[in-house]
């Protein structure tokens, strides 16, 4: 039975309205005759196409189908980040920005057909498994995701606790390989924290809700054991693939006094454009503040890297981040799930996009593997026959100081007195707090 007569009007005047909606009033009035008229066509041509389609496809398809495929077609055509939500991704992604899901632990995007890895998060399947930032995923369990829209691919690499999933992974420098992840519950905790001697290490893992009170907590409890003992802040927010924008905004103001953080915007409302300024108050008293990132660091991540950046508030110490300077809306669709659409572009507080480009690190550091070398041992000047003793200004003999040897916090990844090997030492890391110590060092003999 043939119904377009009744569909083709309802399906123009929902999509007429809503277009409406989005231009806005003075918008729609500008429009030009001929465009309204091109409009109406080709909203013609889509209800003709969907007819057809119930009437002919070889089996009967699904209305509700047909029609989320549409949307969902509709806003993967725009960038990688525009998506429809049906009702249990948009139950998913809920209960996702509020720190616990279910999955492998990655963030992924779309690029050239395949998934690509934004970031694993830390202590989840995928991140114990190997699987690393920019890796691309070419097949899950021997079935290609080329074709695959981003949501599709997601919902396949979800599953039963418990249940395994072969991803293929491709990797520069390496010959395409296969991984075995068993799904989990993956329970997010956003900070994470400890002392590094007299320095205060954060660890951002995304930002969630848990966001800012995690940063509030860690950091008083480093000035309860540190007090004016702490020498500075290392805030780690590699492979963090982004989340809640306010809370971006929240991380940077915990560090700055004053000005801009971030504005958002677009060149088609500009009378929408958002500022976001800090207040006062530095919960690191203006201690040195290092910020560590690289090609992991996407979003909301790389909103704190660049605010702090451009105030000189911190060192940014790694690689260059993902370069993604665009904020998406979450907009619920009456009862029918929601879309995810790029609304906005943000821009540091110089103004500067960093879409595509990332945040530069004002130190670059590449990961590395640091080993202890086997060298000769050299003689030194006391080991030499007939060598002078030390002796004072006045001649007498100088005790006091005498050479201890070096000690080892495993950092340098040597193996203990029992002959058991450190953990593998954390390169950028280490750099970190070698720079915070030594502007502790410098700026305790510059007030002398």
């Amino acid at each position: 039975m043939r119904t377009s007569a009744i569909m083709r009007p309802v399906l123009a005047g929902v999509l007429v309205s809503l277009m409406a909606f989005s231009a806005g009033p003075a918008a729609a009035q500008a429009e030009k005759a001929e465009t309204q008229a091109d409009t109406y066509r080709l909203l013609d041509l889509f209800g003709d196409v969907f007819e057809r389609v119930r009437a002919q496809y070889v089996e009967k398809p699904s209305d509700e189908e047909l029609i989320e495929a549409a949307i969902s077609g509709m806003l993967r055509s725009l960038d990688p980040h525009s998506s429809y939500l049906n009702p249990k991704n948009f139950r998913d992604m809920q209960v996702q920005t509020r720190g616990e899901f279910g999955g492998l632990g990655i963030e992924v995007t779309m690029e050239s057909g395949l998934i690509k890895v934004v970031s694993p998060i830390d202590d989840t399947p995928a991140f114990r498994a190997g699987i690393e930032a920019g890796d691309l995923i070419s097949h899950l369990d021997g079935e290609p995701v080329m074709g695959l829209s981003l949501n599709e691919a997601v919902e396949k690499m979800r599953g039963p606790v418990g249940s395994d999933i072969r991803l293929t992974v491709r990797r520069e420098g390496r010959e395409p390989f296969d991984v075995k992840i068993t799904r989990a519950v993956v329970k997010i905790q956003s900070v994470k924290s400890r002392l590094e001697g007299e320095v205060g290490y954060l660890r951002i893992t995304s930002f969630t809700e848990q966001t800012e009170s995690g940063v509030k907590r860690a950091m008083n409890t480093f000035h309860q054991e540190l007090g004016d003992k702490m020498q500075g802040v290392v805030l780690d927010l590699r492979n963090n693939p982004g989340g809640l924008l306010d809370q971006a905004v929240a991380v940077s103001d915990a560090f700055l006094d004053q000005g801009e953080i971030v504005s958002t915007g677009s060149p088609r409302r500009p009378e929408e454009t958002q500022r976001f300024n800090a207040r006062p108050g530095d919960l690191a008293d203006g201690l040195p503040l290092v910020v560590l990132i690289n090609t992991g660091s996407a979003s909301a991540s790389e909103i704190v890297a660049g605010a702090l950046q451009d105030h000189r508030r911190a060192i940014i110490l790694g690689t260059k981040s993902f370069g993604k300077g665009s904020v998406q809306t979450i907009m619920p669709l009456s009862g029918r799930g929601a879309m995810r659409l790029t609304t906005a572009r943000y821009y540091t507080p110089s103004g500067k996009s960093i879409q595509t480009i990332g945040i530069s690190p004002d130190i670059e550091v590449k990961q590395a593997k640091v080993e202890i070398l086997n060298t000769p041992q050299r003689r030194r000047e006391a080991d030499l026959r007939g060598a002078l003793d030390r002796k004072d200004q006045n001649g007498n003999p100088q005790t006091g100081d005498e050479e201890k040897p070096e000690s080892s916090d495993g950092a340098d990844g040597a193996e203990d007195g029992d002959g058991d090997a450190a953990a593998p030492v954390d390169y950028q890391l280490a750099r970190a707090l070698d720079l915070l110590r030594g502007l502790s060092l410098f700026n305790q003999r510059i007030a002398k």
